[in-house]
């Protein structure tokens, strides 16, 4: 009889995301939907779009003002980001 090492479910989903490549994926979508509790609600507003392209996360903003706040920010954002997510997702960040 052979014999069978048991794992749990989330070592086995993980595994399963990591052998295909969808893990990166999946943590910048997560990185995304932090982007509210991350920022605030206020600032979060004035976001009309928001993604991660090749492990930069671009920003479109409606106001200037806010755009200029978070350019003095934006190294905190990253950091913020990839520690919340548990891994380096974003290296840069691009405000528009």
């Amino acid at each position: 009889m052979k014999r069978v090492e048991f794992q749990s479910l989330g070592n086995a989903i993980r595994e399963y995301l990591k052998e295909e490549k969808i893990d990166g994926k999946i943590a910048e979508i997560e990185a995304v939907n932090l982007w509210e509790s991350i920022i605030g609600k206020q600032i979060a507003r004035a976001t009309s779009s928001i993604y991660i392209k090749d492990g930069v996360l671009y920003v479109h903003l409606k106001s200037s003002i806010v755009r200029n706040e978070l350019l003095m920010m934006r190294n905190e954002i990253i950091q913020a980001m990839n520690q919340r997510v548990g891994s380096r997702v974003i290296k840069g960040v691009v405000l528009r």
